[in-house]
């Protein structure tokens, strides 16, 4: 039984369906608020964004492994198709961040994958994952054990990414710039959008009770380095941050980045 379907969704009154809403903050781009079940911390939400241009969509990050029918069916609440995403930026190797790009691939015909140049080794199978070690893997249930080795033997047959590098300003969703943010992973990035004064934070930067806090701790082997990556954010006019956990904060990340970093 996939992994997915132990997680008790909320139904929605309107429609019946499990998924909660998602929402468009410009033209050019949509936040998708997708219920995620953590095989170690349960039930929880996290927003992979949707960039829109006019040849279809770009898919930033994807999901907890084994839920992809979470992340379809926002997709499709948004008012779009699985089948419109024509290629995926991936922020980093973290498992809740790649755990659906098997489906992705298997699914859309000549999807293009992009990824950091330092976080590729991990996806494509050179290297082992971070914390995804088979240490970890042993304290999860037994159906998710099933599933994530069977991913693991799949990251090499993804095919070629695209190598992304800090400063890369890429066409999409108005134009997007790639942060090099280091320190969560070796390749972890950050994309700015200036357009909008949008930053997707992926998990640089967190929202926990309404506030915006830095990386977490526990999931960062190199806390020094991502504190001292908060500084690459500065000096861009950024009024609204969308991070990966804890969905959307409308202010500036420069008061926190001082404390911080």
């Amino acid at each position: 039984m996939p992994f997915i379907d132990e997680f008790p969704f909320p139904r929605r009154k309107d429609s019946g369906r499990c998924w909660p809403y998602s929402s468009d903050f410009s033209e050019s781009v949509i936040a998708l608020k997708v219920p995620m079940l953590s095989p170690i911390f349960g039930p929880t939400e996290i927003y992979p964004a949707l960039l829109k241009d006019e040849d279809g969509l770009t898919l930033v990050d994807t999901g907890m492994l084994g839920q992809f029918e979470a992340l379809k069916q926002t997709v499709e609440d948004s008012g779009a198709q699985v089948s419109d995403i024509k290629r995926v930026i991936i922020t980093h190797q973290d498992i809740d961040h790649i755990g659906n790009l098997q489906e992705l691939v298997d699914r859309i015909p000549g999807l293009e994958l992009l990824a950091h140049a330092d976080d590729i080794p991990y996806l494509n199978g050179s290297l082992p994952l971070v914390k995804f070690s088979p240490e970890r893997i042993a304290q999860m249930p037994g159906g998710f054990q099933d599933l994530a080795h069977n991913f693991l033997k799949c990251l090499p047959g993804l095919g070629a990414f695209t190598v992304l590098k800090d400063g890369d300003m890429l066409p999409w969703g108005g134009g997007v710039e790639v942060i090099h943010t280091p320190g969560h992973t070796p390749g972890h990035i950050c994309l700015y959008l200036p357009n909008d004064k949008l930053l997707l934070a992926a998990d640089e930067l967190c929202v926990v009770e309404g506030k915006l806090a830095g990386p977490a701790e526990w999931a960062t082997p190199d806390m020094p380095l991502a504190l001292h990556s908060l500084r690459k954010l500065e000096g861009r006019p950024i009024a609204k941050v969308l991070c990966y956990h804890g969905g959307l904060f409308e202010g500036s990340p420069q008061p926190l980045i001082e404390e911080l970093a």
